[in-house]
């Protein structure tokens, strides 16, 4: 029996949180190695675990995965969680990228300079608003079933309702006029695998702060 995946990453939400949801939602145990120093990121470059020397990187059935969509479509199709057939896994990428542009103008929030911030909290609150969730409001509204493609549970709703989770951190009311949105994340988080990660004391990571953001610049060596 294989044994659990290993999530090699610093002790952050970063680009590892979309695995960590995702292996949850599939019902997977995982553990994790968590990089504390320059030295330990050096130790995976110089023992050649990193092909493109970066991190996020699980060790998985046997291999060494790095890059996080790779590794996401590896899980998700692993766990049939990425549609049926190709039309469906197309529909499944278009959305979970679109998620992913608004999931990269949040997870660099913290990274903004204080006198940019308030600007970058205003276009990340109209981009929500007005790009990104009325689409998939309207995904929703327009099949009137409970996932977003093949009426199946996919990695587009568990990416999905990550993403409103952290909309809902930017600002609460952000949700407000979309209900099949509301609906969708209620769906999702009472699935027993999701509720059991949504627990304090699970594996999900919270916000990053000050102490977090300034170790990760220490590791990784970013101003």
């Amino acid at each position: 029996m294989a044994g659990k995946p290993v999530l090699h990453y610093f002790n952050s939400r970063g680009r590892m949180e979309s695995i960590r949801w995702l292996l949850a939602a599939a019902g997977v145990e995982f553990e994790e190695k968590f990089i504390e120093s320059p030295e330990d990121l050096d130790k995976l470059k110089n023992d050649g675990s990193l092909m493109f020397q970066q991190v996020p990187m699980v060790e998985i059935d046997g291999m060494k995965l790095v890059q996080s969509r790779a590794i996401l479509n590896y899980i998700a199709t692993k766990h049939n969680l990425y549609g049926k057939d190709m039309k469906e896994r197309v529909l499944i990428d278009m959305y979970t990228e679109g998620m992913a542009d608004l999931d990269e103008m949040i997870l660099h929030l913290p990274l903004c300079p204080a006198d940019q911030k308030d600007a970058k909290i205003a276009l990340i609150k109209d981009r929500t608003k007005n790009r990104y969730l009325p689409v998939f409001e309207k995904v929703l509204k327009s099949h009137g079933q409970d996932y977003l493609v093949g009426n199946k549970l996919s990695r587009a709703d568990i990416h999905l309702t990550e993403l409103l989770y952290y909309v809902e951190e930017v600002d609460s009311s952000l949700l407000a006029n979309f209900p099949l949105l509301k609906a969708l994340k209620t769906r999702i988080s009472n699935l027993p695998s999701v509720k059991k990660f949504l627990q304090p004391g699970s594996q999900r990571k919270p916000p990053m702060d000050e102490k977090k953001l300034e170790e990760a610049r220490k590791i990784f060596k970013f101003e």
